[in-house]
């Protein structure tokens, strides 16, 4: 009896120890990156972090209760912020130019971003067959990609 005690502790040890996450050093955020996010986002003490695949770190976080996300290199730089919308939070501008220029596809996506290149904009994917389409929008309606 003793026996079939003692293997299914070790049985249950054993599996315990497998589930443990053996972070490799390519998972572990390096300290620039989470430095710059604490100056960025100074009181926000608990993102959760990953790597993309466009390699860049993307901590995902809350603010008053909103999700958000934002990417940095691995050397500390910030690259963008992003958080969903509701379409009705678009500026009118935009909801015009997409009802007259995108009135036949479905909006599945709206982001609002910040971004350290392209200034701020939206993001609007409306599904399509094949690949969904991604336009890019400045806050007067201007289209940056399409």
């Amino acid at each position: 009896m003793k026996g079939i005690i003692y293997a299914g502790v070790f049985a249950l040890s054993i599996s315990v120890m497998s589930c443990q996450e053996n972070k490799s050093e390519e998972d572990t955020v390096p300290e620039a990156v989470q430095s710059a996010f604490q100056k960025k986002y100074p009181g926000e003490n608990d993102p959760d972090w990953e790597k993309d695949d466009h390699g860049y770190w993307e901590s995902h976080f809350k603010i008053d209760g909103e999700k958000y996300r934002a990417d940095f290199n691995a050397d500390g730089t910030w690259v963008e912020t992003e958080n969903d919308i509701k379409k009705k939070e678009l500026p009118q501008v935009i909801l015009d130019i997409i009802a007259s220029e995108y009135a036949d596809y479905e909006i599945t996506e709206v982001e609002h971003v910040q971004s350290a290149t392209k200034g701020e904009f939206f993001d609007v994917e409306f599904k399509q067959k094949g690949k969904n389409k991604d336009v890019m929008f400045k806050k007067d309606g201007t289209v940056i990609t399409k």
